[in-house]
Order: structure tokens, then C-alpha cells, then sequence
């Protein structure tokens, strides 16, 4: 339906032409009568398709199938401690200051201002937001545009049967143009609806990477403690291997010993040499990494020293439910915020399968000559309405379908990474558990092997025991201490990863555009019934 109204054209001798548009009553009311339903519906403000509902927690109370124990079990060494696991405790936004390292604190602080991971992942989030703004702005308001034309034509009148000489005349035409579709289907709202859930599931993205590079950063400044006391403890046995070995040569070279006796001397001692340069293979590996993780070049060479007297076992871990662990977690709910796209794609398919009303209307003022445009007479303008319903179009049916297969992939993606969640939680918190007993079985290896070298260096010492037998000894008990440091960072590690595998920091927690639904459904169902 289209309604025009021109007023006079200017021509080049100041004279005026005048048309009038006399329109039949009829076409009004058959216009009012097909045009009041639709602005019935556009005012109800309705969308086709699902509202999306937030996924009902997993129903389960607990992530182990036994009951986990109130306290882990205590050892008389460092980082024996006893640990509490303590429910509705709220984590600590910057949850790596409880184990107590300032060195630690300011690598973490380094990185989370310098990493190349999280500005890649924050600019990623300004993109979608800008996406979700762009859109926005070109669908949600009427669009205005100016334009001016010039031409150039040349009229002959024997195409109308006239009589008469061909004319050549010049045409501009200036105006602001105003075009809008109303949305009546809902459709550009259910777009925009998957825009902004893409915009959180980046928004999610950001905070797992700052919880992944935290995690990173503690577990590697751990494990660079580790490994700086092992070739320690390593580098000590070698040395009284070789003091052993050196002993055997002169035992073999005045016939007390036996060739054999000094070639496996000689292979057990090449087989701890050997282990150093693994060890410090493993330990600038870790120093490249730390410096890597802080977006600084591996050669950079100030990554701080750490040592196992700079980190402070955690007395209180806390544990969350698992119905407030998939409201916490963000990979969980970068997750729910994809099946939201989904559910809200899905929608968008469902419209186009409705009508499409757009209107559009222009103002302008058209001359023969530039300096009669605005004039009097010039003005022309327009008011068009345009209703469009598909009829036969095969491809809408399979985008719906399309969709909803997308929506049904989104769903058994959000189960997938609900059941990690809870297998992770669940492996964490049984390996605190058992850790925690382990360092209490190496703590006690620890002190009866340094008990055994006191008696032999006390037996050294009155002569009841020889040199080799106090060497023998100070080797195992090395070998001890080594596997106690294991067992000791080990703890760390277990510490770092149960805050991590519990989301690390809330801050997400909050809904980030108010409310994410009208309700809750059923964990693992569709929101899609009744569309």
C-alpha cells in the first residue's frame, strides 16, 4: 500500500505543474482493517518462540559417593596441617592470598594486567558487546537517511504518441528518507536476545581465563619450589654416591672388592647424575613458563625464587553445593549462556516463518534546477507500508529445524560440562583426602630414615659401622626426603586446584543483565516444549 502526494516541479522557467492523488474510501478502510491486527500484535510487544529458563541445578546433595571426612588427616611436617572442609564459607575474590606469598601475590597481580591471553580474551568480549550494540542500533530504531540525486535526461515524445521535438532537462531531487520494521514476530528482538547471551558467554570466558592463569601461575611458582629443593636433595645423593663409588675403586685396587661391586657403584651413580639434568631441564622450563604467564619474553630472567617457605597451607577449604557450584562456575555458565543463544536463535528461526510489516516514508524536494530546490511547489514525499508473509519458502522450515538441532547440541553440551564440573570437584576433593594421608605416610618414612642415619653416624663414630654404611644410609635418607617434598607441594597443588575446581571468584554469580529467565527448568531439559 502506497500513498503519494507531489506538489508542484519547478521547471526551468519558474512555471508550476500540480498533480493530486485522489484515493477511494474503499482502500482506506480495507488499509485500517488489515493494518489493526498487526498493530495489535507489534503493541503486545510478543515474540514467538521459547522463553529461555535457566537449567534447575543437578540433582545431587553430594560429589562423592561416600562422604567426604570433616578434616584431612595431620602429619608433624611442613605443610602437615590439618585441613577443614567447611561449607558456606564465600571464597575470596583474589582466593591465592590464602596460602600467604607475597612473591606469589605480586606475579599474579603482574599478570593479570600484562597476560596476552586475558587481553585477547577481553577484547574478544568488546567485540561482542559492540556486535550486540550494532545490531541493536540498526534494528531497534527507525533508520534516517539523506540523499541527493542529479540527473540528466533526455524525453522524446513519440514513445507516448505524442508529436513533438525530444526535450533534455535536468532533475534533482533532496530528501531524508526514514525506513523501520516493526517487528512484529518478535524476530529481531529474539536476534538481539542471542546476541547478548554471546556477549556473556564471552564475558564468562574472561573470568576462566583469569581463573585458569591464576591456577597456572600458583601451580608452576609450586612446582619451581619443588623442584629447586629436589635437585637440592638429588645433587646430595650424587655426591655421596660418588664418595661411595670413589671408595670401592681403592677397595678394588688393594682386592677387597670385586669388579662387579664397582660397575654397579658406577651405574647407580650415572643413573642420579643423569636425573639433574632432567631436573633442571624442568625447572627452567618452569621459570619460561612463569615469565610467559606474565606476558613477559622467557628470557626475561627476574621470575621470582620460590621456595616451599614461602607458601602457607590453607587451614579451611571451602566446599559449595553443587546447586550453587553451576551458579558459580564460570565455564558452567559460559555454557548456559550458549543454550540462552540457542533457545533465542531458535526463536529468530520461528519468526521468519511470520509476517513482516516494514514502513518506510520520505520527504524530499525535487527541481529542475538546484536553486529552485526547497522551493515553493517543490515538495514531494511518500508513505509506504510493506506486509510480507511467506508462502512457499522450504528453507524457513529447515532453519527452524536447523535450530532447534543447535539447541539440542547446546543442551548436551551444558550436561557434559555440568558432569566434568562435578567430577572434577569430586577428583579434587578426594585427592586432598588421600594426599594429605600420603604426607603423613612419607612424614613418618622421613623421620625413621633420619633416625636410621643418626644411629649409623653414631655407630660411624664408635667404629662399629663403616664408611659405606654411613654413606648407604645418608642416600635413602635423601631419596626420603625427596619423596616428602613431593608430598609436601603436592598438598599446594591439591589446595590451588579445589579453589579453582569451586570456581575461584563469584564475581559471576551476579546476573549480568537482571533476571536470566522467568524460572527454572529441569536439568538437562528443554525449554523448547510448547513452541
Amino acid at each position: 500500500m502506497k500513498k503519494q502526494a507531489r506538489g508542484g516541479v519547478s521547471n526551468e522557467r519558474g512555471t508550476e505543474r500540480k498533480e493530486h492523488c485522489m484515493i477511494h474510501p474503499g482502500f482506506l478502510l480495507w488499509t485500517r482493517k488489515l493494518m489493526a491486527p498487526a498493530l495489535v500484535f507489534m503493541l503486545a510487544g510478543c515474540a514467538v518462540g521459547p522463553d529461555f529458563k535457566r537449567p534447575a541445578a543437578p540433582d545431587v546433595s553430594n560429589y562423592t559417593a561416600t562422604p567426604i571426612p570433616e578434616q584431612t588427616a595431620s602429619a608433624p611436617t611442613t605443610m602437615g596441617e590439618a585441613q577443614q572442609f567447611v561449607t558456606g564459607v564465600p571464597l575470596e575474590a583474589q582466593w591465592w592470598r590464602s596460602l600467604k606469598s607475597s612473591k606469589l601475590d605480586a606475579l599474579i597481580e603482574m599478570a593479570l594486567t600484562g597476560s596476552p591471553s586475558l587481553a585477547s580474551a577481553r577484547a574478544t568480549l568488546r567485540q561482542a558487546e559492540e556486535i550486540y550494540a550494532a545490531r541493536a542500533g540498526s534494528t531497534l530504531y527507525p533508520q534516517v537517511n539523506a540523499g541527493f540525486s542529479a540527473q540528466r535526461q533526455r524525453l522524446n515524445p513519440g514513445i507516448f504518441g505524442q508529436d513533438g521535438n525530444a526535450r533534455e532537462f535536468s532533475l534533482y531531487n533532496a530528501g531524508v528518507g526514514v525506513r523501520y520494521n516493526l517487528d512484529l514476530a518478535g524476530g529481531t528482538r529474539r536476534t538481539l536476545e542471542a546476541l547478548a547471551a554471546r556477549a556473556d558467554y564471552r564475558r564468562y570466558e574472561v573470568e576462566a581465563v583469569r581463573l585458569t592463569l591464576a591456577g597456572n601461575i600458583v601451580t608452576a611458582a609450586i612446582t619451581r619450589a619443588r623442584l629447586d629443593t629436589q635437585i637440592e636433595a638429588t645433587g646430595a645423593i650424587l655426591h655421596a654416591e660418588e664418595e661411595q663409588l670413589r671408595i670401592a675403586r681403592e677397595r678394588l685396587r688393594l682386592g677387597q672388592a670385586s669388579p662387579n661391586e664397582v660397575l654397579l657403584l658406577e651405574t647407580q651413580t650415572e643413573q642420579t647424575r643423569a636425573d639433574l639434568p632432567g631436573l633442571r631441564k624442568q625447572l627452567q622450563q618452569t621459570e619460561h613458563l612463569l615469565a610467559v604467564l606474565t606476558g613477559r619474553a622467557p628470557g626475561a630472567g627476574d621470575v621470582p625464587i620460590f621456595t616451599l617457605a614461602d607458601f602457607t597451607l590453607p587451614a579451611q577449604l571451602p566446599v559449595v553445593v553443587p546447586s550453587e557450584l553451576v551458579r558459580r562456575r564460570p565455564d558452567i555458565r559460559a555454557s548456559e549462556a550458549l543454550l540462552h543463544a540457542a533457545n533465542a536463535e531458535y526463536g529468530a528461526a520461528v519468526a521468519r516463518l511470520y509476517p513482516q510489516l516494514t514502513l518506510s516514508s520520505d520527504l524530499a524536494s525535487q527541481a529542475f534546477t538546484t536553486g529552485a530546490l526547497f522551493g515553493s511547489g517543490s515538495a514531494v514525499w511518500s508513505l509506504v507500508g510493506q506486509l510480507t508473509q511467506p508462502l512457499f519458502n522450504p528453507g524457513l522450515s529447515a532453519e527452524k529445524r536447523a535450530a532447534f538441532a543447535a539447541f539440542d547440541a547446546a543442551v548436551a553440551n551444558y550436561q557434559r560440562v555440568v558432569l566434568d564440573a562435578l567430577r572434577t570437584v569430586a577428583d579434587t576433593l578426594r585427592a586432598v583426602e588421600n594426599d594429605a594421608q600420603a604426607l603423613a605416610a612419607f612424614a613418618a618414612a622421613h623421620e625413621a630414615a633420619q633416625g636410621s642415619l643418626k644411629s649409623v653416624e653414631r655407630q660411624y663414630q664408635l667404629g662399629a659401622a663403616d664408611y659405606v654404611q654411613l654413606l648407604i644410609a645418608q642416600q635413602q635418607a635423601q631419596r626420603i626426603r625427596i619423596n616428602l617434598i613431593s608430598a609436601q607441594t603436592q598438598r599446594l597443588v591439591d589446595s590451588s586446584s579445589l579453589y579453582q575446581a569451586m570456581g575461584g571468584v563469584s564475581v559471576m554469580a551476579v546476573h549480568l543483565h537482571g533476571s536470566d529467565g522467568d524460572g527454572e527448568g529441569s536439568f538437562g531439559s528443554t525449554p523448547l516444549s510448547g513452541s
